[in-house]
């Protein structure tokens, strides 16, 4: 039945505006110039009556349909004074051609002196006190929101043009997406998109501007960049007064925004502010990411005379990567508002800057203390308030109504539906719906790439599921390069290519894995995964298997697993067998120690929450010492020697241990208490970084049987990764750990510590310390780590423009290590980050009770990926 009364929506809603627009051989068409003759591409049809409109294309041309009757039209351009004009429309299309009058923008009767404050301060502290305000206003609107983007590749690397242009891809052909969606939003975080038709003729590359569509100036941030609305835009921006003009029976302040430092988390441009409602009028604003230019251009007008919200928007973006030029541009019209208003704020309210009327500032606050509710009397008291008041109060009624979320913890609800019927619309629907005419770069990508439309059609509506190499069968170069088979319902096979294991270490010589992997998944969404692996390392002559099952069910999982394998001596893996392989190899230094298992585990993971996951391990094994089976290298030198697989440590002088049996059990606990989410399509997901990390855990070893290890430890560790002040964040890691009691222990079971030798550094900034020996140090006593980054918005290089352009960062860290015996070891250093945005180069440092000990260089992917990109 739901898929039934979807479908009869989907329908008449198609039928509805094929009516509204195929059927009407009437309209509005012209164009719109300046007064000097030249087109104004992407002017503003507002259309007020109706609360509808469109924009010119890029010539300044623009053709409505609309059906009989009378309308009031309004035409606006940034920088022009806007034109009203009433129009009567019957048959056939009105012609109607403006000429719009650049804006004469004068100043107030103020005195700007040296030492005085430009006026452009107290203008914006009143748009920065009500930017709440204007969030909060409207308990929910709805809106039509019409897309068109087009894309197109400048230029791309030399090497790479002949194979680009055999795919049909070159600089006079467009990525061309249209789309009409009606969105809805709901006070105080819930947004919900029905794409009513799409068209499509390629992949956009995460250049969209929904965000900022969703998004608004007035919130403190908006995609990656300071807003110039938020709290802490005084000590990001510096603000300029231009001048005041009026435009329909309203007085704007044009605002200069000027960013105190450029880079990427800042704005710089104009924006207009509405005289007394303090709201945005227009802004022209960019921004950048990574080198990556955004320039974002919108128009808002009343509605309903009381809300002023967006109706016309222009997003530019364009910039290189990795040799390819490219770029974007979108515009948006947004028609049809229905607004529902907040009635605790249905009010009109007079904001006053307490810097500039003081003794007015001052009288206000002492009547208000009299008044007794808080929040709702106050705002309802009274037109006058100051904007600290004013900032308090919504302060307070944001509290109160995060205090009545029925949806704890949750930022912010998206949900999205595709209507089943978005990708059926022919050309010549879109020919009667397109506001705005596509132009030639458009219609030869549109007639270019047709085929690539199906496959996005397909992603669209979930088959993203690549099943080629599958549906060809098996293939006997399968067994070298992997491949994955459907055997069944909801059951699949797969064959991990050996080629991706292939390593040398000094123990095994040339080594590869032999997976396979068959998982399951039941009606039930409970989920199967069994996982058999055979190991064969060419110096050691030697086969090793083992196999593990893991079985999931709802929010908890159990995994049994046992064989025989080789693991590094740290459980945590310090070094990537990748690595290693080609340090051991090219540089002849053998940093990986490993020893051998036979083991048997039994693991019980439980999501208990997002906040909250317990994991419990109980495992009996026989622990094997290995040795050197290898002297083999690339290079041959003749004094070549690699040190034995058993490590240097200056509290334990002999590491070697001999075979023994072990039985060992870990509690673990991890914790967010602060987690914050966000609902995307129904589905809630984790906030990054909105909440520390803190993991305690306890492990023994038991002598039951014929185990011979005997202990208890603890540990502790918390991370976090939190913005500081305006210009940084701050990364760190901290933690600390120590024996209960120790009556049989040997080196496997010391406390290890993530080090590094390598030139090498992990993605994961506070994962790792830069020069630590990986084994020195590791006691079995008790130890305090603390490794901590901070990433400065502007510092060296960064202060210059072409590098902030290029998205070069820089930061700061500083490693710490207490135990017995490490000498309060101490590691500084400073990092480049994204250059050519994908490599980090550090510079570092190591000390031990403040005496220097070594220094080295260190290079690593740009720490950003691993956001972006949710590295483990």
């Amino acid at each position: 039945m739901p898929n039934c009364i979807t479908l009869k929506r989907s329908v008449l809603f198609f039928l509805l505006l094929a009516s509204s627009f195929t059927t009407y051989s009437q309209g509005i068409k012209g164009t719109i110039k300046s007064s000097s003759g030249e087109p104004l591409p992407f002017a503003t049809i507002y259309v007020r009556n109706i609360e509808t409109g469109t924009t010119s294309n890029d010539n300044g041309y623009f053709e409505y349909p609309l059906p009989a009757g009378k309308y009031d039209l309004v035409f606006q351009y940034l920088g022009y004074k806007s034109v009203v004009k009433f129009i009567e429309v019957s048959k056939g299309f009105s012609e109607v051609n403006i000429q719009l009058q650049p804006q004469t923008i004068v100043l107030r009767d103020v005195e700007i002196r040296a030492g005085k404050e430009d006026p452009a301060y107290t203008i914006m502290r009143k748009a920065i006190a009500k930017a709440k305000f204007h969030q909060q206003q409207l308990d929910s609107y709805e809106a039509e929101v019409y897309i068109k983007g087009s894309g197109r590749l400048i230029d791309s690397p030399f090497f790479l043009r002949k194979t680009i242009a055999k795919e049909g891809v070159d600089s006079t052909t467009a990525f061309v997406t249209e789309s009409i969606t009606k969105v809805k939003y709901s006070r105080p975080n819930v947004y919900e998109e029905e794409v009513i038709s799409i068209r499509s003729n390629g992949e956009d590359n995460n250049t969209s501007p929904m965000e900022y569509l969703k998004g608004s100036f007035y919130e403190s941030k908006l995609g990656n960049a300071i807003s110039p609305l938020s709290p802490k835009a005084f000590g990001y921006y510096r603000f300029e007064y231009l001048g005041t003009y009026k435009d329909q029976d309203y007085e704007f302040s044009k605002i200069r925004v000027i960013p105190r430092s450029k880079g990427d988390d800042v704005f710089e441009g104009e924006i207009s502010i509405v005289e007394e409602y303090w709201s945005i009028h227009s802004l022209n604003l960019k921004t950048s990411y990574l080198g990556i230019e955004f320039n974002i251009n919108q128009i808002y007008n009343p509605i309903q005379n009381k809300v002023w919200l967006p109706i016309s928007h222009q997003f530019d973006v364009e910039g290189t990567f990795f040799g390819f030029e490219f770029e974007y541009d979108y515009l948006a019209t947004v028609s049809n508002y229905q607004i529902e208003l907040n009635k605790d704020l249905d009010v009109e309210l007079v904001v006053i800057d307490e810097k500039v009327d003081k003794e007015l500032a001052a009288k206000l606050e002492a009547q208000n203390k009299n008044v007794q509710n808080e929040t709702l009397a106050k705002m309802t008291s009274g037109k006058e308030m100051t904007r600290k008041e004013m900032r308090k109060l919504m302060r307070e009624y944001e509290k109160m109504e995060m205090e009545e979320d029925t949806i704890p913890d949750v930022q912010y609800i998206n949900n999205v539906i595709i209507d089943s019927l978005a990708y059926k619309k022919d050309s010549s629907f879109w020919q009667s719906v397109r506001p705005v005419p596509l132009s030639d770069y458009e219609i030869k990508g549109y007639h270019k790439m047709d085929s690539m439309a199906l496959v996005d059609k397909r992603e669209a509506e979930g088959d993203t599921i690549k099943t080629k190499q599958g549906k060809e069968g098996f293939k006997i170069y399968d067994l070298a390069l992997g491949n994955t088979y459907k055997i069944g319902e909801r059951a699949h096979l797969e064959i991990v290519s050996p080629l991706q294991s292939l390593n040398f270490n000094t123990v095994e010589g040339y080594n590869f894995n032999y997976e396979l992997s068959f998982t399951k998944t039941f009606e039930n969404k409970h989920w199967l995964e069994i996982a058999p692996l055979v190991r064969y390392g060419f110096s050691i002559e030697q086969f090793q298997s083992k196999l593990k099952t893991t079985y999931k069910f709802n929010d908890k999982s159990i995994s049994l697993e046992g064989g025989r394998h080789v693991y590094q001596i740290n459980p945590d893996q310090p070094i990537y067998p990748i690595v290693n392989s080609l340090v051991t190899l090219m540089l002849e230094d053998n940093y990986m120690k490993i020893y051998q298992k036979e083991f048997l585990s039994l693991k019980y993971n439980h999501k208990i929450s997002d906040k909250y996951r317990v994991n419990v391990i109980a495992e009996y094994a026989n622990r094997l010492p290995m040795t050197n089976r290898t002297s083999h290298t690339w290079f041959n030198k003749k004094d070549h020697e690699y040190t034995p697989n058993t490590p240097a440590n200056v509290e334990l002088p002999n590491t070697s241990f001999m075979a023994h049996h072990a039985f060992l059990t870990t509690v673990k606990v991890s914790m967010k208490p602060w987690q914050k989410y966000y609902i995307k399509n129904k589905e809630r997901r984790a906030i990054t970084h909105s909440s520390p990390e803190v993991t305690l855990s306890y492990d023994n070893a038991l002598p039951v049987a014929d185990a011979e290890i005997s202990f208890h430890r603890w540990t502790a560790d918390i991370r976090h990764s939190l913005d500081v002040g305006i210009r940084g964040r701050l990364s760190f890691r901290v933690g600390g750990g120590g024996f209960l009691a120790k009556d049989s222990v040997t080196f496997l079971d010391y406390n290890h510590f993530m080090g590094n030798r390598t030139p090498v550094q992990d993605i994961d900034v506070v994962k790792s310390y830069r020069l630590l020996p990986y084994y020195n140090f590791s006691t079995d006593d008790a130890y305090f780590t603390l490794l901590t980054h901070y990433q400065f918005r502007k510092l060296f290089f960064s202060r210059f423009k072409f590098a902030r352009k290029r998205g070069v960062r820089e930061s700061v860290f500083v490693n710490y290590l207490g135990t017995n015996s490490a000498l309060n070891y101490t590691e500084a250093g400073y990092s480049i980050d994204n250059i050519f945005r994908l490599f980090r180069l550090e510079g570092v440092a190591a000390f031990q009770d403040g005496e220097y000990v070594d220094w080295g260089i260190r290079f690593g992917v740009a720490a950003f990926l691993e956001e972006m990109f949710n590295f483990d």
